[in-house]
């Protein structure tokens, strides 16, 4: 195993509702930012241009670029609105920004489709070989794809401002090991 995916360290929130969540990731990415940190990924919004119920986008961190992540199935439609092609884009955008370089990753959620090997998880293992850490969120449904996925790099935290802010700053002053050789 590579060394830097031993100190990629992982916090996933969980215990609020997903826009808590979201507002929450949005904020401490601004604070962070506002402090000189480079922080990439995205956060989850509701779409300006859809109905209110179940339009959602993604906005890139780095760019504030909006990616649309709903498709309209039209009013009889039961089916999942999930825009394959917007989700494939903002993971797009994710990972040429850990390519560029950041100090933090922010991934809206490991969800459903994280779970099943779609979403934004490509963008989650790029962060995790980059050895950068990561912020996201857990619903617990998906709980056990998340362990599979992430093991002991991960630890879950609840959406407390103290408790992400000693989890960054643990992040920010642990010594790097060296490099695998």
């Amino acid at each position: 195993m590579d060394m830097r995916q031993e100190r990629c360290r992982i916090a996933a929130l969980q215990g609020a509702s997903s826009a808590t969540i979201q507002g929450f990731l949005s904020d401490f990415a601004a604070r962070l930012a506002g402090e000189g940190r480079k922080v990439a990924g995205v956060v989850e919004i509701a779409a300006a241009d859809g109905p209110a119920c179940g339009q959602l986008a993604l906005r890139d961190l780095s760019t504030g670029s909006v990616f649309s992540i709903s498709q309209d199935l039209g009013s009889g439609s039961s089916s999942c609105n999930m825009d394959p092609s917007g989700i494939a884009e903002a993971c797009a955008a994710v990972e040429r920004s850990i390519a560029a370089g950041a100090d933090l990753i922010i991934i809206s959620k490991f969800g459903k489709l994280e779970a099943e090997r779609g979403g934004m998880r490509d963008a989650f293992a790029a962060a995790v070989a980059a050895g950068l850490p990561i912020l996201t969120a857990v619903s617990p449904a998906v709980a056990e794809a998340w362990s599979v996925f992430a093991g002991p790099l991960s630890r879950f935290l609840p959406v407390d401002s103290t408790l992400v802010h000693a989890w960054w700053s643990d992040i920010r002053t642990a010594p790097d090991l060296p490099a695998a050789g």
